[in-house]
């Protein structure tokens, strides 16, 4: 009956795929709406608000190589299922939390980690096993997912955190995520072969490159090892373009869920912006993440994947620079536009890079730790914005210090080195 779908079976998997990643986004953008809720409510300071939120982004971090081994072992199906039972039952817990403690736990912990394990690791493994073509593509259309999530879920949270209070706004987040294990538990599959399908595209072999494979620009499929080829994380370690994709990733953590995720909503509200034109404006910045992350898929298919690292980095670098000056609702506006284009366009090009210099075959274990790393850079982002703001008043410095992380990120990035992951055979005459 799959063989007679007008569509490869694959593209079911990606919806359900699309819809998981999505929510999970979408929770996400919960700290920077009720953070200024929680300190009228409650008297908690921004500092300490931030520990709870950098907690979650570290849990959230190292639930990918949770995810990433537990996909290896079992498949993306079981983890689904997991990480929305976790997160929800965490949801459900934190609409009735009354002290710090049980939001450093509920949110820290518990969410953090499941929606950690329903994060962009999954996409990549589902991208990598469902598909030998347009494998960047849908990579991207998977993390765009995390844009559309912001997109759709930052103002109705604001809306309903404003009419009727943020424990109803968590609370209806809770049973939202619930009512989505359904279609899991119905729709989704492991990989083709529990179908009886092949991947879209066939199945790779791992033939010498052509002539006109060599001369492509390194990056790109010239360089991709067979499905075949595995690393192991000890292996992976003692490289250094493994240290450049995880540092790399680290800093955009920092200058994305980290910083931006987190205290741009609360900074625009104290600089005398509406809450609700604030998100509007942030929600922007996630339809422009479409756009962006839809064609940075499109183009880690046709060019050198570094180079587009250090491109996205240097821009993101250059808009941050920028904020600190930008007092009126056209310049957020802008600023949106400029760094939503790039928001999470960094993904595509990552997970392709670390496919290519390890293997698919061990893409999800591999790349789970170097986004680990990116969560870690986040933690860290958040809590320091978090302590400048108490000690300093505002968040200028801290958005400087991520303008100066993107730069060198760009750097690493142009470092990278997967030339020598395919081996070139000698051409008959």
């Amino acid at each position: 009956m799959l063989r007679r779908l007008p569509f490869h079976y694959a593209w079911i998997v990606v919806l359900v795929t699309f819809a998981v990643l999505l929510f999970a986004a979408g929770i996400r953008t919960i700290p920077s709406v009720v953070i200024v809720p929680l300190e009228n409510e409650f008297g908690w300071t921004r500092a300490s608000l931030s520990f709870g939120v950098a907690i979650s982004l570290f849990a959230f971090g190292f639930g990918g190589p949770i995810a990433g081994t537990l996909v290896d072992r079992f498949g993306a199906r079981r983890v689904m299922l997991g990480g929305l039972v976790l997160t929800s039952g965490g949801l459900w817990l934190m609409s009735n939390m009354s002290s710090i403690v049980e939001f450093n736990l509920i949110w820290g912990i518990i969410v953090g980690v499941g929606t950690g394990v329903i994060s962009n690791v999954i996409g990549a493994a589902v991208a990598n096993r469902w598909f030998n073509r347009h494998r960047g593509t849908v990579t991207g259309l998977l993390v765009a997912a995390s844009a559309a999530g912001q997109l759709i879920f930052l103002r109705s949270l604001v809306e309903v955190t404003v009419t009727t209070g943020w424990r109803n706004s968590i609370l209806i987040t809770a049973i939202a995520t619930g009512i989505l294990i359904i279609p899991v538990l119905l729709l989704m599959c492991d990989k083709p072969q529990d179908v009886g399908l092949e991947a879209v595209g066939g199945t790779l072999t791992p033939n010498p490159p052509s002539a006109h494979a060599v001369g492509r620009p390194s990056g790109q499929g010239a360089s991709e090892p067979s499905s075949e080829k595995r690393t192991t994380l000890r292996e992976a370690i003692r490289t250094r373009d493994f240290w450049l994709l995880a540092g790399s990733f680290f800093i955009c953590g920092y200058t994305t869920n980290g910083m931006i995720g987190t205290h741009l909503l609360p900074h625009a509200v104290e600089h005398g912006f509406v809450e609700l034109e604030a998100a509007n404006a942030i929600a922007v910045m996630g339809f422009m993440n479409i756009f962006g992350t839809l064609a940075s898929g499109w183009l880690s298919d046709r060019y050198d994947n570094r180079k587009l690292l250090a491109v996205y980095y240097g821009f993101r670098a250059l808009s941050l620079a920028a904020l600190p000056f930008i007092i009126d609702m056209q310049g957020l506006l802008i600023f949106s536009i400029i760094y939503g284009l790039d928001w999470v366009a960094t993904v595509p090009p990552t997970v392709n890079l670390t496919a290519q210099r390890f293997g698919r075959a061990s893409l999800a274990t591999i790349y789970g730790w170097i986004f680990c790393s990116h969560m870690i850079g986040a933690g860290i982002a958040a809590q320091v914005g978090g302590l400048f703001r108490d000690w300093l008043g505002d968040y200028h410095l801290i958005f400087l210090s991520a303008a100066l992380l993107g730069f060198v990120a760009s750097y690493m990035a142009l470092g990278i080195n997967v030339r020598h992951t395919r081996k070139v055979q000698p051409q008959a005459a």
